[in-house]
């Protein structure tokens, strides 16, 4: 993403200019825009003309249009954003109030304004920071495999996204009829290689990890390497040094949490953002099931922990999804940031916002979407809760005679 332009002003409106330049700006913009932010941006619009003789033609006009946006509909897989919003500022062929969807594209500049206190807050200028740093987290391909089956993912920095899926029929081992199985597992291999190579460019230098129960991955890495010798594609056989095998307990999809756990692959990935989170994540989990006091999870603990200055300098730290931000709610978002700002400005201590298109961030949603690792010890955070419902109830149930 490249930032044109931004004025952001002391009450927290303002406006930027941003230009997409690849698919995952569209990830960073949809969860940048809001409903009731004002989108300005180029459209093709139908047009009804009536000519003096009251016969009617309809035709489409490229313009501009700024509409103050109602909702977003989001495609993780071709990336395309759509957002919906009644026009705001009339224009020759378009009036206030009437309805447009936005269709934001690649190469092509918008501009986002939002009004209002704290409109622009920590959160938003934060996804424009990161969305616009040149300096970002390389892109790792993943082939998550078993025989007959091959997932082939993209992991930015980001989001998980699933490219391709192949599945071929194999026929099985059996008495006398073994050359079948391998000439079926030959074509599986050639067919996922080739779909492989539709997906990723040679000339960049990116892990491809390879990941299979048994020695399937293991098998398809030599197959690709004797493909790569017998045709003397030298790009292909350039990228032996980023090719990484790993164990995982299926070919499925969910399987990328756990081959992210394993020493060789956090080796290679230890400086991407993914890995980072499910770093962060696993600790967690470790804490968590220690059940020390250390690790808590849910809104109203996690609250209370912040309260109670555990998570700050020394350790603190705060997971959030980044989906707790997109609520439509300003009451239920401004919480989240009062207590991100909280965390970060004034304990000092280190937040984490998950993508819940990740599996770390998937792993968060499953616990309330906000978890939080504490510098010290704190007990029955949950039971006093419970304290406080007790209370009420019974308070309720008195009788004033």
């Amino acid at each position: 993403m490249r930032l044109i332009k931004q004025n952001f002003e002391r009450d927290g409106s303002g406006f930027v200019t941003l230009f997409p330049e690849e698919p995952e700006d569209m990830w960073h913009s949809y969860n940048l825009i809001r409903p009731k932010d004002l989108l300005r941006a180029s459209a093709l619009r139908r047009v009804t003309t009536e000519s003096s003789t009251g016969s009617t033609a309809s035709h489409r006009v490229h313009t501009t249009l700024t509409i103050r946006v109602e909702s977003l509909d989001f495609d993780p897989q071709s990336s395309q954003l759509h957002v919906l919003g009644r026009i705001a500022e009339e224009t020759k062929f378009a009036k206030v109030g009437q309805y447009h969807t936005l269709d934001l594209e690649l190469q092509r500049n918008f501009t986002l304004e939002k009004d209002g206190d704290e409109a622009w807050d920590s959160v938003a200028r934060g996804i424009i920071k990161e969305s616009c740093d040149p300096v970002k987290s390389a892109d790792v391909w993943a082939v998550v495999m078993q025989e007959g089956l091959a997932n082939l993912a993209v992991l930015t920095g980001a989001r998980t996204v699933l490219r391709q899926r192949v599945e071929t029929a194999i026929p099985r081992k059996r008495g006398g009829r073994a050359g079948d199985h391998d000439k079926g597992l030959e074509r599986f291999f050639q067919t996922t290689l080739d779909t492989l190579l539709r997906q990723i460019d040679l000339n960049e230098s990116k892990p491809i990890l390879l990941a299979s129960p048994g020695f399937t991955a293991a098998s398809f890495q030599k197959f690709i390497l004797d493909t790569a010798t017998r045709t003397g594609n030298k790009a292909l056989m350039a990228q032996k040094a980023n090719l990484v095998v790993v164990h995982s307990s299926s070919g499925h999809l969910h399987s990328l949490n756990e081959i992210l756990q394993t020493p060789e692959v956090i080796a290679r990935l230890k400086d991407t953002q993914y890995a980072r989170e499910a770093r962060l994540m696993d600790d967690f989990m470790t804490l968590l099931r220690k059940d020390d006091g250390r690790a808590w999870y849910g809104p109203s603990e996690v609250e209370k922990a912040v309260e109670k200055g555990a998570v700050g300098r020394g350790g603190g730290v705060l997971l959030i999804s980044n989906a707790l931000f997109r609520a439509q709610d300003v009451a239920i978002r401004r919480r989240w940031i009062r207590l991100v700002d909280k965390v970060r400005d004034v304990e000092g201590g280190e937040v984490r916002t998950l993508s819940s298109e990740h599996e770390s961030g998937k792993r968060l949603d499953g616990l309330g979407g906000i978890a939080a690792i504490l510098t010290f010890p704190l007990d029955d955070l949950d039971d006093e809760d419970a304290e406080t419902e007790m209370n009420n109830s019974n308070t309720n149930g008195v009788q004033t005679w």
